[in-house]
Parts: C-alpha cells; structure tokens; sequence
C-alpha cells in the first residue's frame, strides 16, 4: 500500500464498493472498457458482487466513443444519489467541459463519496471541480503540460496512475486497467488480482510510479531516432543484455556517440538506462506474479539471485524478496 493510500478504498475489504463510472462522449472505448472489465471480472473470480458498479452519461442517453460507438447508460448523473466512488471517464472535448451545473455536480457527488478518480481527460473535470488542490495527479502525456497550467494547485506528474488520499487519476488506457487491478489486489488480494489478470491474459502489470511509455518512446521518435531505436533494442533484451558496445554497432554509432545521445536527452549513461530498465521490469515481477526470484534474476539478466538482489536493493531501497513479503502481508 503506497502511504498515501491510507484510510482508502486501496486496502483490503470484503464489503461490495459501489462505483458509479461517468462517461463522457469523446472518451476512448478502450479507457471505458480498461475501467470496467477488471471490476466485472474480479466479481466472475470472486464469486460474488465485489464491485457493484453502474455507468452513467450526462443526460442518461448513450456516450459516443472517439470509435464511434455508443456506451450505453443506466441512467442520467444524478447528484442526489450517493456512491462510494465517481469516476469520471473522458476524452476529446472533456477539458472544455464547464458547465456550471456539470462541474458543481461532480464536486457535491465526488466530496460525499469515498474516493473520486479521473481516468484520462476525465482528470480536467476532477480539476474544474476543484479536486485537485493540494494533490498530485497525472492526465495523458498528450495535455500534461497544458494541464499543469490550467491547475498550477496540483502536483502534476508523468507516471502511468496517481494515488493522493480519496483521488485517484490515470493517464489512459493500459494505467487504468493497472489501476484497476492494483484496487483488486489492495482489497481482495493478490490471489484474485493474478486471476483478474488471467482472464484477459495480462501478465505484466506496471507499478504507478512508470513513466508513461509514449512520454519516452513516442517523442523520442521525433527527437533522435538513434536514442528510440536503442532503447528498444535495450526492451527487446532485457532477458540477455547486449553491450552497450554491441546496441551502439546495431544502430550505426559509436559507443561515444551513444553515450553523447544518451547523455544529451535523458541525462544518464546507456549502461544507467539500461540497469534501470531492467530493474523496473524485475520490480513489476516482483510485486504482481508469485514468480520466483532466481527466475526473475534470469528474465532480467543477472547473473545470479544475489546480484539481483542487490542491484534491487540499491535502486530501491529494499530487498525483493522482503518486498513480497510486505505485500503479501498487507
């Protein structure tokens, strides 16, 4: 449990949390399916109606998605109604929406509930409705520096999901499914978590605290197409390192040059990179699979669990395996 998580709904409980999902037109199909999904599948793992959650639209009709088809509505937003959370689901248009009543609506809803998360553009309602003063939070990499300005009161970060008390924000997709199944593990547990995973085969969950990977690789292509082509090169054999020697003769450069460009645009050595690439692959190993940690070493090319081990320790200040350990504790 991270510490800012404490007195949330991100611990473990057996009540059904019930979620109510606005969703706004505009949004990706994929956020609203990435947010929803997990939440179905824990109840189908579990057993039982874990997470009681229900879809909502503005004016009850249904939201067209950025593909263009319709999400279907139980029901208009109601503000009189109460729920344990709102999340707020939103796309192309979402920053622009600021209708009094809306915005109004969102904080009277969001203020009585347990917790409120914007998934997405959904995070610029949450700002409008000024829930995100004093608090870190994170939009897509696309709006995040048009998004730190509009809410210059908030801490606003790259990672994949942010965590502040009862607020949680994604930046798209892939984090909100992350962030689901991290609200399915710090409640039910690890066991149906993996499970959840499972399901829609989904074996490499990423830890909050991920940079989110088109804010490194997606401008980097337009940058310097020598940096992108190594770094893949460095994802692609993670298992088995290559010599920085050997990823610079691939790409056509020097190992000097390599190190210029590295250098240059992230501020660290390729070997620096790569250790640390390495290592935030073994970390998500480490916290979401049982996989064993002489296995993890191999997947992430050490040469031994005690080498592991220690790289581990150093870079984050803890051992793996007592890193487990807590978590399976908590």
């Amino acid at each position: 449990m991270m510490k800012n998580e404490k007195h949330t709904i991100f611990q473990p409980e057996r009540t059904p949390l019930k979620v109510t999902l606005l969703i706004l037109s505009g949004s990706s199909l994929m956020c609203v399916a990435s947010a929803v999904d997990p939440l179905r599948a824990a109840n189908r793992v579990a057993g039982e109606t874990m997470f009681d959650w229900k879809i909502v639209t503005v004016d009850g009709q249904p939201a067209v998605t950025t593909s263009g088809l319709p999400i279907a509505a139980s029901g208009p937003f109601e503000t009189g109604e109460k729920t344990d959370v709102l999340v707020l689901v939103g796309g192309f248009g979402t920053r622009d929406q600021v209708s009094h009543g809306l915005v109004s609506g969102v904080r009277r809803v969001a203020r009585a509930a347990r917790a409120c998360g914007g998934v997405e553009a959904g995070t610029w309602l949450l700002g409008r409705a000024g829930l995100l003063e004093g608090r870190t939070a994170t939009t897509h990499w696309e709006d995040m520096e048009d998004f730190a300005a509009a809410f210059p009161g908030a801490d606003v970060r790259p990672d994949r999901y942010v965590i502040d008390g009862p607020v949680f924000t994604a930046g798209g997709a892939s984090p909100t499914f992350d962030l689901m199944l991290h609200l399915i593990r710090t409640r039910l547990g690890m066991a149906v978590a993996l499970d959840v995973a499972s399901v829609f085969i989904y074996d490499q969950a990423k830890a909050a605290t991920d940079a989110q990977p088109l804010v490194s690789l997606g401008r980097l292509d337009g940058y310097d197409p020598r940096l992108a082509q190594a770094i893949r090169m460095m994802e692609a054999h993670v298992d088995e390192p290559l010599t920085i020697a050997a990823i610079a003769r691939r790409i056509g450069v020097t190992a000097r040059a390599m190190e210029m460009v590295f250098r240059k645009s992230i501020g660290e050595t390729p070997g620096a990179y790569y250790l640390r690439l390495r290592l935030n692959a073994a970390r998500r190993l480490v916290l979401d699979t049982r996989v064993a940690m002489a296995d993890i070493a191999a997947r992430t090319g050490f040469s031994s669990a005690a080498a592991f081990s220690r790289a581990f320790s150093k870079a984050f200040g803890e051992a793996p395996v007592r890193l487990r350990r807590r978590l399976i504790a908590q």
